[in-house]
């Protein structure tokens, strides 16, 4: 059963929600601002396998919350903003969430986003283990790790997926589309911004200068190519 950790200051809508997710098969637990949902995942860590953040949070709003999240913790994070504006998905994204959700949010299809996230964050067991050369990295892709120096990388499963990606096709140009269908596990056209982000912090791990990549380049009008090593 997942359990998810739902942050939501409106205490009506989130036990709304937390009802429907729980009939849905999550067990849910419910943190009313930032600073109790950062309390609660340090007590809580190993018995959360997502969280469903609200943006508009009073005190610590949830794009502090989730940077603070991924300063030392690779946990699946879903924004909920009432908003779609462009600046507040954007600034979401690049802060660490894996995906975002409009408010009002059709309980059955937060399930679908949550689900997808959790297949691509479960361990896997490729067909073909195989250990791949990035410049002065190693992917290995048996083991789900990235090192430089003997030393790993800490990469969501987002961005380790999207590497192993990009690897396993490296001298190709890939489109986000597709990127978002083989990574995300979206089987509909999902928002490309998704990619853009989740590029951006790969690049920022992995690349020498992340504001002029070498090995993850940008194809304009295409997608996105690895260099071959």
């Amino acid at each position: 059963m997942p359990r998810l950790l739902l942050v939501e200051d409106d205490a009506t809508l989130a036990e709304a929600l937390a009802r429907a997710l729980r009939g849905l098969g999550h067990e849910v637990t419910v943190a009313g601002s930032g600073e109790q949902a950062l309390e609660v995942l340090g007590e809580r860590r190993a018995a959360t396998d997502l969280v469903l953040l609200d943006v508009m949070l009073p005190g610590v709003d949830g794009f502090e919350v989730c940077r603070r999240i991924r300063a030392d913790d690779t946990v699946p994070v879903i924004l909920l903003t009432a908003r779609g504006d462009a600046v507040d998905v954007v600034v979401g994204l690049e802060g660490g969430a894996d995906d975002y959700v409009v408010k009002p949010v059709e309980p059955r299809v937060l399930d679908a986003r949550v689900k997808a996230i959790l297949r691509r964050s479960a361990p896997a067991q490729p067909p073909r283990p195989h250990v791949h050369a990035i410049g002065d990295l190693e992917l290995d892709t048996a083991a789900m790790a990235v090192t430089r120096d003997g030393v790993e990388l800490s990469l969501t499963s987002t961005e380790l997926r999207l590497l192993v990606e990009f690897a396993e096709h490296a001298g190709q140009v890939l489109s986000r589309q597709a990127l978002l269908k083989r990574v995300w596990d979206y089987g509909f056209a999902g928002d490309s911004r998704l990619v853009d982000a989740a590029v951006a912090r790969l690049r920022a791990k992995i690349e020498p200068e992340p504001a002029n990549p070498v090995l993850l380049r940008t194809v304009r009008g295409f997608g996105y190519r690895l260099v071959k090593p």
